[in-house]
């Protein structure tokens, strides 16, 4: 072939290109929309999930565009995505105009990547229908029937801490709750003792940690097909690593068959979807809520694993954190503790966790400063007028709710880094607008294991309270550090702190 030729098809391919991407960056100034300038290759994400956490991109951006419109506009690559700004904006996407952005836009391939089909990252019925079976899992009732099964892992936790707190050692607290989670989800979802508080190289914990370690390459391959989610799933990509899927897959058969041939009953979120799974309905319950498939019930169970472990030892890390720096609040919920567990003649019975309301204050203004899930994601179905304005949200446009920097406003929480749990009191939460505070969610697509993250959140601290003070160390890392690799918020090299025996 010519050479010049060759020459003049790179170039002129070159030049194409450049238009191209020049063109798709000039989408939100065309709009009229307040936006952030976008570089070539990655938009607005440089530096993510190497040098920068998501939520420090997110929270830049809401910083930056706060007070110029209802929303700002930023790029994931070429893809424009909405930022929201206002909180009564936001009440119209999670509620008012629920209709419009009901899916979260997360990749879903349920042919070639069973355990993605989970209630999270699924969309318009197939979303609707699986919450309508999972709700009743997670009722009140629901949930002390598995109180005491919390209960039995913390006093395992207890006994590991004593002889570290007798020695008076320094201690990466995140690891050691992340054990206890593991124990509590792995009972209480799985059947399953997973053991890992006594040995930290189980299984189920090495691929509870390798759920979350990212490479920068496998962050970038998350947010690419979540932008392009018909490209993943016509290459039939799977995000599930290998060696997970088949973890839980084997886990969940070998679990299943074992119970269905020695008819074993137990009181664990897995049992209520095995009946879900068998009948359609829960044991109790008349109501016809239609079977799952093995694959729904596998996808279920996974989810109910990762939200379960990795939420709650990052926000109880995070509560120990701030506790360690302030003695007072911690002395507070200490007292808070004792006087409760001496009304119930010092059990943990799950009418006494739900009276420790100051406790509960700690865990909110935990979840405040340190939201584990930093940011919401919502996808447009439909071209949407945003009320008042010119403005129209083209259909299949993203929407990252900043939660982080919506509660580090000073606007909104005077002095944002300052650790108050005053803030919650039930008077200060009726200050506050109702979508001032983030960490679950809010509308249809909640978070439905609230209920099941809080108490065991609660019993972890109060056991720790109840026995330990939490103080800071050498080694603990005063500002914090997040991990870039992390998809949720985490501290960079773990948390250390010192236990002391009270």
């Amino acid at each position: 072939m010519d050479l010049n030729l060759i020459l003049v098809t790179v170039v002129t391919l070159l030049v194409a290109g450049y238009l191209y991407v020049k063109k798709k960056f000039q989408y939100w100034e065309e709009k009229d929309v307040p936006h952030l300038k976008p570089k070539f290759p990655m938009g607005n994400l440089q530096g993510m999930g190497t040098t920068k956490h998501t939520t420090q991109i997110f929270t830049d951006a809401y910083n930056k565009l706060k007070g110029k419109d209802l929303f700002g506009g930023i790029y994931f690559f070429t893809k424009p995505v909405v930022i929201p700004l206002d909180l009564d904006f936001l009440k119209n996407i999670f509620v008012k105009d629920f209709q419009y952005f009901h899916d979260r836009g997360i990749y879903v391939n349920e042919k070639d990547d069973p355990l993605s089909g989970h209630l999270f990252a699924l969309t318009g019925q197939r979303w609707k229908n699986l919450r309508n079976k999972l709700s009743p899992t997670f009722t009140s009732g629901k949930m002390k029937m598995m109180h005491s099964t919390i209960i039995a892992v913390a006093n395992e936790f207890q006994k590991y801490l004593e002889p570290i707190a007798a020695k008076n050692e320094e201690i990466e607290i995140k690891d050691v709750l992340s054990r206890f989670t593991t124990d509590v989800i792995g009972n209480c979802a799985f059947g399953v003792e997973c053991n890992s508080i006594k040995d930290p190289n189980t299984e189920f914990r090495r691929i509870g940690k390798r759920i979350f370690e990212f490479s920068p390459i496998e962050f970038l391959k998350i947010f690419f097909f979540a932008m392009f989610p018909s490209l993943g799933q016509l290459l039939k990509v799977k995000l599930t690593k290998p060696e997970v899927d088949e973890f839980f897959m084997r886990l969940l058969r070998e679990t299943t068959d074992y119970r269905e041939k020695n008819n074993i009953q137990r009181n664990d979120f897995l049992s209520l979807l095995m009946q879900i799974m068998k009948t359609g309905k829960i044991e109790g319950d008349d109501t016809d809520l239609g079977k799952m498939t093995f694959e729904e019930l596998a996808a279920q169970t996974f989810l109910f694993f990762v939200a379960g472990y990795e939420t709650s030892s990052s926000t109880m890390t995070f509560a120990l954190y701030e506790l360690a720096q302030n003695q007072e609040i911690q002395d507070r919920a200490r007292e808070e503790v004792l006087r409760v567990l001496e009304k119930h003649n010092g059990e943990y019975n799950y009418e006494a966790c739900i009276e420790m309301k100051y406790l509960d204050q700690v865990i909110n203004e935990t979840l405040r400063k340190h939201p584990i899930v930093d940011n919401l994601i919502r996808t447009c179905g439909q071209d949407y007028q945003v009320p008042g304005t010119k403005h129209v949200i083209e259909k299949g446009t993203m929407l990252f709710v900043p939660v982080n920097g919506i509660h580090h406003d000073p606007e909104i929480y005077p002095d944002p880094e300052r650790f108050d749990p005053d803030r919650f009191t039930e008077e200060n939460i009726k200050a506050r607008h109702p979508y001032a505070w983030l960490p679950f969610g809010e509308g249809p697509r909640i978070c439905v294991g609230m209920r099941f993250g809080m108490m065991q959140t609660r019993v972890g601290l109060a056991h720790l309270l109840q026995n330990y003070r939490v103080r800071t160390c050498t080694k603990t890392l005063i500002p914090m550090v997040l991990d870039p690799a992390n998809t949720v918020m985490s501290p960079k090299g773990g948390m250390w702190l010192k236990m002391e025996k009270i």
